[in-house]
């Protein structure tokens, strides 16, 4: 077979990413503390970007008979004599005269205080303080660092004496010392050692209690007392006072010391009502306005004041700062599109709460702007809009419907009926799923099969109807 060369025509589409398709993909994907945090970025790394300062206030104090430095000199003498020195220098304290703070400018000690103790620090500072020697405080101090934020030991003894070549029966003297510490149950391995070292704490010798801890866990949790009574043969009152008893401890030690702070949310829009019509307003709060700098524009017309080196960087950082401009503004206009679509098709929610929120899909936005639906996806994820229900993600408005009588709901409505249901059940005869479905049938009319209740209860983190079960 002979090799020959030939020339073929071929007419073909492709799409392909430019760098600058890629950056606006990126900032439409960011919220509004990330996108905060990518303009000033862009404003160190470009220097092409300037950010518009804000509009000077006017001094509404002016002097128009007299020249500048007469007016400079006028104003400083008006100030001092307005100065009430007498009572500017008694509440001076001494140690203001030493070169300290007027009072009025010191900080509140609550501004000082910078963080919690946690439970390492807790831990630590009990261990320095008891009675043990330098050995076993290095030991103790290995211990707390394998201690976890629920108080709990996060590895195996014999693991640890393993991996820190630490005699394993002086470990476990070392472990019972810190598990004396405060909170009570701290160090321990599991769930029955830690009620058991809270029980010694407490004083508490009940041995009906203790053998339903060592024994009995499981029963416990199913709340089987009827098996556990007859297992322990005692009365059926005698194991109800035990579980009482049992309820008052804390099954993670560390959590008074948790120190996670509230994240606090910052919307990236906000819709609010205003007479019969709902207005949209984008948050621009703390997001700089950019500008490309003057100067940098007269060095690209004057091509005599820079090399070609030169003025190649400045362009290529001139066409950075413009597409980054368009980007944003382009987002903007989107994050407004895609909100006031589904402003549009949730009317109904914004007027009367979740109850009334409908079913809706990406597609049905997409559709309504002439977008993809790709687009619509990063726009919503991770964006939060203020509304008069409430502070939500954009993609909590999207959700699959289920029939009903009147057409079909929304399963976040559902949801939030599950929920008042199960809020609204006698605690010594919980609901199962089953009559869940038939109250859903009768008050709703809504078609729903029970293991679409057990997905939406475990979803809204609400226990099975043995576990929810309160016999006093």
């Amino acid at each position: 077979m002979a090799l020959e060369m030939k020339m073929n025509l071929r007419l073909s589409q492709q799409l392909i990413m430019t760098p600058q398709l890629q950056q606006a993909i990126k900032l439409l994907q960011l919220n509004h503390l990330e996108m905060v945090d990518q303009i000033q970025q862009e404003l160190v790394e470009n220097p092409v970007l300037e950010e518009l300062p804000e509009a000077p206030e006017e001094n509404p104090r002016e002097l128009p008979d007299a020249g500048p430095e007469v007016a400079l000199v006028a104003d400083e003498r008006k100030a001092e004599s307005d100065i009430d020195w007498a009572a500017y220098l008694s509440r001076r304290s001494v140690s203001d005269y030493r070169g300290g703070y007027d009072d009025e400018d010191r900080e509140t000690i609550e501004s000082t205080i910078t963080r919690t103790a946690d439970l390492s620090s807790h831990l630590e500072w009990q261990l320095q303080m008891a009675d043990l020697d330098v050995e076993s405080k290095a030991a103790g101090l290995i211990l707390i660092g394998y201690i976890n934020d629920d108080g709990y030991l996060g590895a195996p003894l014999d693991e640890i004496a393993a991996k820190e070549k630490i005699d394993p029966e002086f470990l476990e003297w070392v472990l019972e010392k810190i598990q004396a510490f405060d909170p009570p149950g701290v160090g321990a391995r599991d769930l029955q050692e830690c009620l058991t070292l809270q029980l010694n704490v407490l004083g508490i010798e009940d041995s009906i209690v203790h053998d339903m801890i060592r024994d009995h866990m499981h029963d416990l949790e199913r709340h089987d007392y009827k098996r556990i009574a007859k297992v322990l043969d005692c009365d059926f009152d005698d194991i109800l006072e035990a579980v009482k008893i049992i309820r008052q401890l804390e099954p993670k030690p560390g959590r008074p010391f948790a120190g996670e702070r509230t994240q606090y949310i910052a919307p990236d829009i906000y819709v609010q009502k205003v007479g019969d019509e709902f207005v949209i307003t984008l948050n621009d709060d703390g997001l700089p306005k950019l500008k490309i700098s003057n100067y940098y524009k007269q060095i690209l017309q004057n091509k005599a004041r820079a090399t070609k080196v030169e003025h190649d960087y400045i362009q290529d950082k001139m066409r950075g700062a413009v597409w980054l401009i368009r980007s944003i503004h382009q987002r903007q206009r989107t994050i407004y599109r895609v909100t006031e679509s589904i402003v549009k098709f949730q009317r109904e929610f914004f007027d009367r709460g979740v109850k009334h929120l409908r079913p809706l899909i990406l597609r049905d936005i997409a559709e309504d702007i002439g977008m993809h639906e790709s687009t619509v996806s990063r726009v919503t994820t991770n964006k939060y809009v203020h509304t008069p229900q409430g502070i939500f993600e954009l993609k909590y408005f999207f959700n699959s419907g289920i029939a009903g009588d009147d057409g079909a709901v929304a399963s976040e409505s559902v949801k939030d009926t599950i929920g008042k249901i199960v809020a609204e059940e006698d605690p010594q005869k919980p609901l199962s799923d089953q009559r869940i479905v038939e109250i859903l049938q009768e008050r709703e009319g809504l078609d729903i099969a029970r293991r679409t209740v057990t997905k939406y209860r475990e979803m809204l983190g609400i226990m099975s109807s043995t576990k929810r079960k309160r016999l006093y």
